[in-house]
């Protein structure tokens, strides 16, 4: 995935371009802007080499550096990437709308527009932001869109609250439901691939169980009401399941591992590369006919 353009009402979010460094020099020229910065971003020389390092960014697929126009006009700049500052290199999002059109709501709705494009569109468990201890303004904006103040620490420099958006359960799965015809051969595979990816038992009855991870759950049930004895993935219905397997190295272990606990693979000939040049994952399918992705968080190896 390419950085998208977001739009909202009044704005339009678009990836930031060589072609934008005069404009978003202009948009730091005023003192007002590095006001909680280290930095005097009004020398156009410093703001300047902070578009350097924005135009150089090389990081996770649609995550990156936005700049915010309105009626054509580049009013300020966002961003969507892993923090420099905060453990883990979670995902950090920033914005900053020029002095002259501040006070019209447009911080919020651009913050909103990339906050969503990190939780909906790229399935983001969570989005942090570090605002500096006395940015009343932009502290009120990340409270309008639903951060959690969680702390403080020195980041750039200075004293900052830091802040998380979570993805919200609302529109997400709650449960998967399979009918299988062989509850033991259902419970030797599927028990074995959800355990590996960290899921819990979570209830189990005569004719069925299930495994939990947060607030989805799997179940798997040979139901007295089944229709027939036998599941075919080319008709209608259940095709397969997809599931986040971990680093490439961690889908390729599982596959190679999976043979032991009911597990065939699918599309051998085109392992890892079967949905396409882009998308790493391990197709398998068990004794009873189900299928599962194994998909890999990370994208192809370089040059791929």
């Amino acid at each position: 995935m390419t950085l998208p353009e977001l739009t909202t009402p009044r704005l339009k979010l678009r990836p930031l371009v060589e072609a934008d460094r005069e404009a978003v020099v202009k948009v730091f020229s005023d003192p007002e802007m590095s006001r909680f910065f280290a930095a005097d971003f009004s020398d156009p020389a410093a703001a300047s080499a902070m578009i350097d390092r924005r135009l150089a960014y090389r990081g996770p697929a649609g995550q990156g550096h936005w700049v915010i126009e309105r009626d054509g006009e580049v009013v300020g700049v966002a961003h969507l990437r892993p923090s420099s500052e905060l453990p883990g290199g979670v995902p950090e999002l920033g914005y900053y709308v020029a002095s002259a059109h501040a006070g019209q709501g447009l911080a919020t709705e651009a913050a909103q527009a990339v906050l969503a494009h990190g939780l909906h569109a790229l399935g983001l468990p969570a989005v942090w932001a570090l605002v500096h201890e006395h940015n009343e303004a932009s502290r009120k904006v990340t409270a309008r869109l639903g951060f959690l103040d969680v702390g403080s620490g020195i980041h750039y420099g200075d004293l900052h609250r830091v802040l998380v958006a979570l993805a919200p359960v609302h529109g997400r799965a709650h449960h998967i439901e399979l009918w299988v015809p062989d509850l033991a051969e259902a419970e030797r595979s599927w028990g074995w691939l959800l355990g590996e990816l960290g899921w819990t038992e979570f209830q189990r009855w005569p004719a069925g169980l299930s495994w939990r991870r947060a607030g989805t759950y799997v179940v798997v049930e040979a139901s007295p009401a089944m229709s027939a004895p036998d599941h075919e993935r080319t008709r209608p219905g259940l095709n397969h399941l997809a599931l986040h397997g971990g680093t490439r190295a961690e889908v390729d272990d599982l596959a190679a591992r999976a043979a032991d606990h009911g597990w065939h693979p699918l599309f051998a000939d085109r392992y890892p590369y079967a949905g396409g040049r882009a998308h790493y994952a391990a197709y398998l399918e068990n004794d009873a006919g189900f299928e599962v992705e194994l998909v890999a968080i990370e994208g192809p190896a370089a040059g791929k």
